[in-house]
């Protein structure tokens, strides 16, 4: 008589495909940064959320740093920037760590004013 043999099922090309796919998607996913240049530490507040059109301006100020647009960048270059903008109603975002001096938030504020740039939304955490 003779004994009947039983099939199994390699499952090892299954594993393969399934990583590759796996890898495939992981490699081909474009992961969203926001262009943050400095760390910091927002001030809390229980205003509303404000909502904000796609074309802004970024300005973060911390206590010794000030980036645009995601780059670093001092009084000077941040002054010729805001020279060159031309759309007067393009939204300011301004990141303000909460340890900076009130003298700094000042002359940044006068810097906008100076350009006539006057839509600012101020950025906390809830």
């Amino acid at each position: 008589m003779k004994r009947r043999e039983r099939l199994n099922t390699d499952l090892t090309p299954l594993v393969d495909v399934i990583f590759i796919l796996l890898i495939f998607f992981i490699v081909t996913s474009v992961f969203k940064k926001e262009e943050l240049a400095l760390v910091l530490d927002l001030p809390s507040s229980n205003a509303k959320e404000a909502k904000i059109e796609q074309k802004q301006i970024s300005i973060e100020l911390s206590e010794e740093k000030i980036a645009y647009l995601g780059k670093e960048v001092n009084v000077n270059e941040l002054n010729l920037s805001l020279m060159k903008i031309t759309d007067k109603s393009k939204s300011i975002i301004l990141r303000i760590d909460k340890n900076v001096k009130y003298e700094r938030v000042v002359k940044i504020l006068d810097l906008l004013q100076e350009h006539k740039l006057n839509n600012l939304a101020l950025v906390t955490n809830e």
